[in-house]
């Protein structure tokens, strides 16, 4: 299948995940992770007037959101068909949550990472017995052709983030926990990387609570999700150079960019010092660490915090594999 039909089959296909899609994650989630905090933050509520919740999913295994996808994927490809191996391509949390689910699955893990990665993501795929292979420029173009081409050559399965609906499905767990304990948030704030997030988090909420206003956020370096949103087709940025490296995507697919049109209701952009800032108020006001992405729903709500008065507003924090540069300078450059 050449690239086009790629797209095609998955706009045909659609990457949304359907209730039982997400059910089915969540039965088979819950033998491996437990469910993360949603805490009420009271340095945000004081600058909102409203009830602010911070769902905290580095509580997970590899310090991300990211493991929920992974297993998903991984766990149930394994129980329907013999598993040679398996590789991802990841700007870091993403393969590191491969490598744990392979790691679950007693399966070779080769992880293809962009040159010069996060080193605290890249330490965590090498912690749990992956094999680093690095190889482009941050926008994975190069990671994921090599990623593919590994995978054809070695017959082992390449867990693709972008475009394998069991990762959504798998992402969309968190929505529901999140309803389960706030029945009808008035507004949910979900980091844009591939949009296997936002796509399942977005369609679960609005399954269970369809008035919900689903807020993605990007790295105004690395937007092109934001404009393809916008515009309503694929847009390329030339860069994505940003310290949220969990969010430096350039080359959306126009499946996605279609999915996200239905689900998500407003796309919000946040500079490198919004993000900094984010990542210095959840250190020092609420003892979270996060990484820029995981920072990215914050430094977005508290772009205009006041309008939020009388909600129920909820966070995504997604990760909080930050390297100490960007911490040292998220807490002394202010």
């Amino acid at each position: 299948m050449n690239q086009g039909q790629r797209e095609e089959s998955l706009i045909t296909g659609g990457m949304i995940p359907s209730a039982t899609q997400v059910e089915e994650a969540r039965e088979l989630l819950r033998k491996y992770l437990r469910p993360t905090r949603l805490v009420r933050t009271e340095s945000l509520e004081r600058r909102s007037d409203g009830q602010v919740y911070l769902k905290v999913e580095s509580d997970l295994p590899t310090g991300s959101f990211k493991p929920r996808g992974a297993l998903n994927a991984l766990l149930t490809n394994a129980r329907q068909r013999t598993l040679a191996g398996v590789v991802a391509a990841s700007t870091g949390n993403h393969g590191a949550a491969v490598a744990y689910a392979a790691r679950i699955a007693n399966l070779a893990a080769t992880i293809f990472l962009p040159e010069n990665p996060n080193p605290v993501k890249r330490a965590r795929i090498l912690g749990v017995g992956a094999k680093v292979v690095e190889r482009g420029a941050a926008d994975q173009l190069a990671a994921i052709q090599a990623a593919a081409a590994f995978s054809r050559e070695h017959g082992h399965y390449f867990l693709d983030d972008s475009s394998d609906l069991l990762v959504p499905a798998g992402a969309a767990t968190i929505a529901s926990e999140i309803l389960d304990e706030v029945p009808r948030p008035d507004v949910i704030f979900v980091p844009i990387g591939d949009t296997a997030l936002i796509r399942g988090v977005a369609a679960e909420a609005k399954r269970r609570h369809p008035t919900v206003r689903i807020v993605g956020v990007q790295a105004e370096q690395a937007p092109a999700y934001a404009r393809s949103w916008e515009q309503g087709r694929v847009i390329v940025t030339e860069t994505c150079d940003t310290i949220a490296d969990g969010l430096a995507t350039r080359y959306p697919l126009e499946a996605n960019v279609h999915a996200i049109r239905q689900l998500v209701d407003e796309v919000r952009l946040v500079s490198e010092r919004e993000l900094l800032d984010a990542i210095r108020l959840l250190l020092l006001e609420e003892h979270v660490v996060a990484e820029a992405s995981g920072a990215a729903a914050t430094a977005a709500f508290l772009q205009d915090a006041s309008a939020y008065a009388g909600q129920d507003v909820v966070l995504l924090m997604t990760g909080a594999n930050v390297p100490l540069e960007v911490l040292r300078c998220a807490v002394n450059d202010n």
